[in-house]
């Protein structure tokens, strides 16, 4: 059952303003936010600092692959 457009549909468990912020900060050259960037973030989309540190790490992943790199980063001779 969908809801339609509204702001409070989830996407993977988070709003659309949610995922939006988020895609904003990862967009903006911060694909790995420092632990205070990580707390501001967290607290302004209101989810936990872990559950905003797993979306980072899963968007980075995905960009790795976007880009023809591995998934994640081993050393620099891979």
């Amino acid at each position: 059952m969908t809801t339609g457009t509204m702001s409070t549909e989830k996407v993977n468990g988070l709003t659309k303003e949610q995922v939006e912020i988020l895609e904003c900060a990862f967009n903006q050259g911060n694909k790995h936010p420092d632990p205070t960037t990580l707390l501001l973030i967290s607290a302004e989309i209101g989810l936990s600092e872990e559950q905003t540190e797993e979306w980072f790490k899963q968007r980075l992943a995905q960009w790795r692959r976007s880009e023809g790199l591995p998934s994640e980063c081993r050393s620099v001779t891979d």
